[in-house]
């Protein structure tokens, strides 16, 4: 493993879009430290050869793998969601870095065995649409969680592109961000090993600090998962040192 370099971080990406999608995480990832390999059906998905993972975002994930109901306009992938959730569960139980991005940070919750709203601002009247990949939309961190820490920021701006939201909370996990109207816009493991999902898209907004420290925080858990197999106890310390920096 190359954790004296750069870690290697898997990236999950739909089959359609990851040809744009991938280049712009992997720039993030190489800027913070690490290296991006591009995952997908069809492609290599070997977790130990790896550091650290990436759920990127895309399509809506399929109600039938969390007891929802299949709505008319969604565009689904079932092949991936069954090889991200394979993924997730796997990084999860094994201690591997994990980050989610905006379906990536649902795929998490449902590897964890919670569930997902389908329809999410008919459920959260009070949360704005944006649709846009512009900072547009608050959240507010909750306190005295990782998100908080590593962005050092209460108050975010983001970008929203998703339809689906996270509903029932999976085990291990709590909910470190909502928006003004109550929609969950992140999730987080509170310990190792280091797992955090955010419902935006921060490989868009990598002009801000507050988002660059998200990739960051995940290359300094994939280093110190790669130093370290199995101690996942130096995952939580890796990402504190690396927050101390500028």
């Amino acid at each position: 493993m190359s954790y004296a370099s750069r870690p290697t971080i898997a990236v999950t990406t739909s089959a359609r879009s990851g040809w744009r999608i991938f280049p712009l995480v992997a720039f993030n990832l190489w800027l913070t430290g690490g290296k991006g390999q591009r995952w997908g059906t069809g492609r290599p998905a070997d977790l130990e050869k790896v550091d650290g993972l990436i759920i990127g975002g895309g399509d809506d994930i399929s109600p039938t793998i969390y007891g929802g109901e299949i709505r008319a306009e969604a565009r689904l992938d079932p092949e991936r969601d069954d090889l991200e959730r394979r993924l997730a569960e796997a990084a999860l139980s094994e201690g591997i870095p994990v980050l989610g991005i905006c379906r990536g940070a649902q795929m998490l919750n449902v590897a964890a065995g919670g569930n997902l709203v389908g329809d999410a601002f008919a459920a959260y009247p009070g949360s704005k649409k944006y649709y846009t990949i512009l900072p547009r939309r608050e959240v507010v961190a909750s306190p005295d969680t990782w998100l908080a820490r590593i962005t050092r920021r209460e108050r975010l701006l983001v970008n929203a592109l998703h339809s689906q939201a996270v509903d029932r909370l999976g085990d291990g996990l709590r909910i470190s961000a909502r928006d003004e109207g109550g929609m969950v816009q992140a999730v987080e493991r509170s310990g190792d090993p280091f797992a955090l999902g955010v419902q935006w898209h921060p490989e868009h907004l990598f002009y801000r600090k507050s988002q660059r420290r998200i990739f960051r925080a995940l290359v300094a858990a994939a280093r110190a998962y790669a130093a370290e197999r199995h101690g996942m106890g130096a995952q939580s310390e890796a990402v504190a040192d690396a927050m101390a920096d500028p």
